[in-house]
């Protein structure tokens, strides 16, 4: 390579690397500029008293409560955990829900043994059929036992009802529990919803499906979301409706009881 070609090379280098300097600059400049004025808004909807403050809420919140009395034996749960549809999280000493389902089952079989001798009988004609229809009777009252003495043991294990997280515990292993009291609080996992309410008269540019940005106070950042709900009915007196939107991504960070602004793109004119 000749002296002015290694330099027209250089030159050309030493031009493409400003020219992408400038670029990366400028596309730093356009990013920060983006974020100032997303903060400014930020800051702006937080201060202002009229904005549409928003609620996050888990999709399924419930409170689990025991269904019988019994004495709690093991407790799978602590605060914040988490857990899946179907995982036992309490279990209740069965000792007593036991032994009767085995008194139940030995009677149903009892009772089976002797409708089968008294349908024998009646063949024979040596049992009439009121002896009959005792027994029949007899095995249909067991065999209800039988089903209720099933029924009473599953309630010796409290199970998942979904996929979710421990948001308080009631009870401590070993203590006695009656019926109806509570034992777990808990939320399911997955994409939160949002709460908030609106002025009516943006139901001309708002509408299903919608969508809004949310800026939550505790994490400082903004998410985006869509309306999922809206009332059937406006509030006469504050003129609002309430609307009910969902995140479109699950975010870690986000957690139920978080509170912020919604913030919507201004109509079109």
């Amino acid at each position: 390579m000749t002296r002015c070609s290694w330099r027209r090379a250089w030159l050309a280098g030493a031009l493409f690397a400003a020219l992408s300097a400038a670029a990366a600059q400028e596309t730093d400049a356009a990013a920060e500029s983006a974020d100032a004025l997303l903060g400014a808004q930020m800051a702006a909807a937080f201060s202002d008293p009229n904005a549409v403050r928003v609620l996050l809420s888990p999709n399924l919140d419930t409170t689990l409560v025991s269904q019988m009395a019994g004495q709690i034996s093991r407790l799978n749960a602590s605060l914040g955990s988490r857990f899946k549809k179907g995982e036992t999280l309490i279990s209740l000493d069965c000792s007593e829900a036991q032994a009767r389902l085995g008194m139940a089952q030995a009677e149903y079989g009892a009772a089976s043994e002797t409708l089968k001798v008294k349908e024998s009988l009646r063949r024979l004609d040596a049992a009439g059929d009121l002896e009959v229809s005792q027994a029949r009777a007899d095995r249909l009252r067991t065999e209800a036992a039988v089903a209720l003495g099933k029924t009473q043991t599953a309630y010796c294990t409290v199970k998942a009802p979904f996929d979710g997280r421990v948001v308080k515990i009631y009870v401590k292993p070993f203590q006695g529990v009656n019926t109806g009291e509570p034992l777990l609080d808990l939320v399911s996992s997955g994409p939160l919803k949002i709460r908030l309410n609106v002025p009516s008269s943006m139901l001309r540019h708002v509408e299903m499906g919608s969508p809004f940005k949310v800026a939550i106070a505790e994490t400082g950042q903004t998410y985006p979301a869509t309306v999922s709900a809206i009332n059937a009915r406006i509030d006469a007196v504050a003129q609002t409706i309430e609307l009910e939107g969902r995140l479109n991504e699950t975010h870690a960070e986000l957690l139920p009881g978080m509170s912020g602004v919604a913030l919507f793109a201004s109509p079109a004119p």
